[in-house]
Formats: C-alpha cells, structure tokens, sequence
C-alpha cells in the first residue's frame, strides 16, 4: 500500500518539513503534486517527479527529481516551486490568524505533465502551514496616528521588539510580522498610507509618524527594549533605512531591496527636510506580455543633482543589515545598497552587513514563500516585474530568513522571557 508520510503534518510556514513515500515498487516512476487554493479562489500547484529506490521509497531530503516545476534535490521543492494556474497572482497570507494554508499533496502513478481530475492518486494527505504560533495574539492597533496589527508572543514577556512594513502598494499586510511574532518577537505590522483612515498616497515621509510608533511598541509592557528593530522591503527599506539614520530607538535594522535616497517624496522630520528624485514614469517599459518593467524610473542617484536626497545613512547608531536581490527588476537594489555602505564606510562606520544574493528577485520574503516574479498589485494598471531566478531565489529566501533571525536575535537579545 501506498503511503506518504509528511513531518510534521503541521507546521510554521517557514519551517522544513519531511516528505517521505513509500509502498510504491522498485525504481517505479511517479509524480508528486502539491496544490492549494488561496483566500481569493487561485489555485497553485506544483509537480516534479521521481523515481522510487530499490527498497520502493521515495524521500525527499535525498532523492533527485529529473523533471517537473524543478530539478535536483529540492526537500522543500514542492513549496518552493509553486505557480499560480492564473498568470501574475502573488501567494500571500491576508487572514493569519483564523486558518491555515491547507496543502493537498498527491502522489500519482507515472509522470504526468497536467494532472487531470480523472487521474486517481495512489495516495494522498493534508499538509498545513500555518503564519502564528500556538498562543500568538493580534490586537489592531489605531492609537494616535499609528495603524497597524500588534503581534504578541504567549507567556508574559518581556521581549524583543520589531517594527515590519512593506512597500510602495500601501495598506497592511501581515504575514512576515507574525512569523517574527511566533519567532519570540513582539511585532508592529505597520501601515504608513492606504490603510484605514491613512492618506491614500504618500506625499511625504513623515518620520514623526514612525517615531510615534517606535514609541508606542517600546511602551508596551511585554517589550524588553531599549531599543527596537525594523525591517521592511521595497519603500519599507527606504522607510527603514531613514528611520535607522534618525530614531535613537533603532538598534538593528533590515532593509530588504530598497533604496538609499528618497524617491517620490520628501522626508520631514523636525528640523530636517530631505528633498527626493523625481521617478521618471516615462521610462516605464511595457513587455510584448504587457509587463511592466520599472527598472529605469528610479533616475541615478550617483547624478549630482540629486546628491541632497540621499538618506544620512552614516548617522545611524544600530546596525544595519542590507539583503540585495541581484536580479531584482524593480530597481537596482544593488546599486542602493553600494552606495550607502560606501557612505558609511566614507565616515568611518563598520555597523552594516551585506547579503547579496544573485538571481534573487525583488520580493525576498520567507522561505514559505514561493518566487513571485510578476504580479497584480495594487495602483498598477498592468502587472509589474519584480524579477528572480525560481531556484536562485528560493535559496536566497532560505539564507536570508535564517540571517535576519539571527540578526535581530544578536542585536535585540534573545527572543525569550527574561
């Protein structure tokens, strides 16, 4: 009899899990096919196939597939590697809290490039993965001026601190602060616009209002402080990095694929005014598929008229670590990340640390988290290419998480009660 034994059967969704088949005859040809249908009704899936061993088995941290969605040794392939049956739809977690990601894995006789719903399994199972922990709590947060989801560890605390946010399509999305929050971090997933009562747009980056929410999270009786961490991608790492230059609170901070100067609007903070560079929407491409590729709106920051828009870097008191996508297709991420180690070495600063990751794409995220290279979002009018090598990035996830746990774990104290 066939069987497929998956451990656990539940899980954190950035956690490995063990695939293992066996029942099957020598070196019997089969396909093993993962598939999920998403909050919003998309179907994903992915297949590769394989070839029992002489005992009739078929495990996955050992085997290589030779075909399917990947090749090779891939334990986590069929995660990894999954594809939207509709084109340019993006695998992410809107609801974290009430329900998991409920996987359906097959395993089906011969290799089969479609599976077809008259194709019987020899064997079947449910695999879940979830983005909380047992006991993590969510409060909204919408206090002052500050939106957001607060994301408790269970047990009294104290512990570390994280502020996460992400990019330039606004609103909130909360999937990597509660992976952080079941990690031992308390977590603000913070909107910055686009979200409730926020403005619609981002007319300027108003850093009273991100200290105002640094404040806020340090306040809170289950946080250790002194400090604080923060991450964020795309618009959040130009958020971020701005904040780790002025905000004494930021102590260890995460800027994934962003920027090193202000684009699109100005920072204003107390006194301090920093003027921005002009994207150049003229330069949008628009591929044969109707793709946008934005690569060049982001104009040179290296061009002299626009040296007064970098962010003071060089003035942060943390530390900072800077993960580049070499393939990232927003903009180039690397660049960004150059020039603000060089400013920082040029002041005589040593608190950076550099992961720069060829064929990674512009959205680096959790290792749950398959490649997404194009994709809807919000305020496009076409879809827009973030870039990324599948098997590039997804190794690139995997190092990366690991790196920004043990980076925020150093920097914040360790994620436990004290």
């Amino acid at each position: 009899m066939v069987q497929i034994q998956v451990t656990p059967e539940t899980s954190l969704a950035d956690a490995p899990v063990r695939i293992h088949v066996s029942g099957l005859a020598p070196t019997q040809l089969v396909t093993l096919h993962l598939s999920l249908t998403d909050e919003r009704g998309v179907k994903f899936e992915a297949r590769a196939f394989y070839q029992a061993d002489e005992a009739g088995e078929v495990d996955l941290e050992r085997a290589a597939a030779p075909g399917g969605d990947y090749v090779g040794v891939w334990p986590m392939g069929l995660f990894w590697f999954l594809k939207p049956e509709k084109l340019f739809h993006r695998l992410i977690k809107r609801d974290v809290m009430s329900c998991p990601f409920r996987f359906q894995l097959n395993v089906f006789d011969s290799c089969h490039i479609v599976i077809s719903p008259q194709l019987e399994p020899l064997a079947t199972c449910t695999v879940e993965r979830w983005y909380v922990a047992p006991g993590v709590e969510r409060i909204p947060i919408k206090e002052g001026r500050v939106r957001g989801a607060l994301f408790l560890p269970p047990g009294p605390g104290r512990f570390p601190a994280v502020i996460d946010m992400f990019g330039g399509a606004g609103g909130l999305i909360e999937f990597r602060a509660s992976l952080l929050a079941s990690h031992g971090f308390v977590v603000l997933a913070l909107a910055f616009f686009a979200y409730d009562d926020l403005p619609q747009v981002m007319e300027e980056l108003d850093l009273g209002y991100f200290e105002e929410a640094a404040n806020l999270l340090l306040s809170h009786p289950k946080v250790r402080g002194p400090g604080l961490g923060v991450i964020g991608v795309s618009k959040g790492g130009e958020v971020t990095l701005s904040m780790a230059a002025f905000l004494e609170q930021v102590v260890a901070a995460v800027w994934i694929n962003g920027t090193s100067s202000l684009y699109g609007s100005p920072l204003r903070y107390k006194e301090t005014y920093i003027p921005y560079i002009p994207y150049a929407a003229e330069r949008v491409i628009i591929t044969e598929m109707g793709i946008m590729d934005n690569y060049h709106v982001f104009q040179d920051p290296q061009n002299p008229a626009y040296a007064s828009a970098a962010i003071p870097v060089e003035k942060a008191r943390g530390e900072v670590l800077f993960v580049v996508g070499e393939a990232d297709r927003s903009f180039n991420s690397k660049l960004f990340a150059d020039l603000a180690i060089e400013r920082m070495k040029g002041h005589g600063k040593k608190n950076y640390t550099l992961l720069s990751y060829p064929g990674g794409g512009h959205l680096i995220e959790p290792p749950g988290s398959p490649l997404c290279s194009i994709s809807f979002t919000r305020g496009s009018p076409k879809p827009v290419h973030w870039g990324g090598d599948p098997e590039l990035h997804a190794k690139a996830q995997e190092h990366s998480w690991s790196e920004i746990l043990k980076f925020l774990e150093h920097h914040l104290g360790p994620p436990s009660n004290l």
